[in-house]
């Protein structure tokens, strides 16, 4: 049950380019414990071993199979009551989070999620300070953007953080669409 959740969505990140072959990574939350994708796991083709549990707060024997952002996932949970975590390297959104401070989606059935603030400008981003800037950025946004890095979006479930991470890129397709013509949205 929870590997077909993990596959459907690693392999709809996939398929709508929003991660790479070995890119992005998704976790959830079960109590003190959390299962996130291997290191260098392919989201696309996601099997049994590619599923790692750990605990949020202490290592055990498959700590270091986990992805490398295991220590961000942990500061999220800690810090937020997400149950599901999406991180993804949607291309539009990192465009313009190599300028922006902020993506303010503009489809109308996405404008509801807020200002989608811009993270980590001037924070390497392998520190460990970089897991808490996201983890407090997060205590008030479903979804943030790591400055010229990639989307963290929280949920209560899998596809529920696959949606604010698909909102994110629509809406930042359209902002550099807009741009490239040109042309500013219309105030109403």
């Amino acid at each position: 049950m929870l590997l077909s959740q993990f596959q459907r969505v690693g392999r709809d990140l996939f398929t709508r380019g929003l991660v790479s072959s070995h890119s992005g990574n998704l976790s959830i939350r079960l109590g003190d414990n959390l299962i996130i994708t291997r290191r260098g796991s392919m989201l696309n083709s996601l099997e049994e071993n590619d599923l790692i549990e750990t605990g949020i707060s202490k290592n055990n024997r498959a700590t270091p199979l986990a992805s490398a952002d295991l220590a961000i996932h942990r500061a999220i949970y800690r810090e937020t009551q997400a149950l599901a975590i999406v991180h993804a390297h949607p291309p539009h959104a990192v465009a313009l989070s190599m300028t922006d401070v902020e993506i303010m989606p503009t489809v109308d059935d996405f404008a509801a999620m807020g200002p989608v603030p811009v993270v980590g400008w001037d924070v390497e981003s392998k520190s460990g300070e970089l897991a808490e800037v996201i983890a407090r950025a997060l205590k008030q946004h479903r979804i943030i953007m790591v400055h010229n890095h990639g989307s963290y979006a929280i949920g209560q479930l899998l596809e529920e953080a696959y949606h604010f991470t698909t909102a994110l890129e629509q809406s930042s397709q359209v902002i550099c669409l807009m741009r490239s013509l040109q042309v500013s949205p219309l105030k109403e």
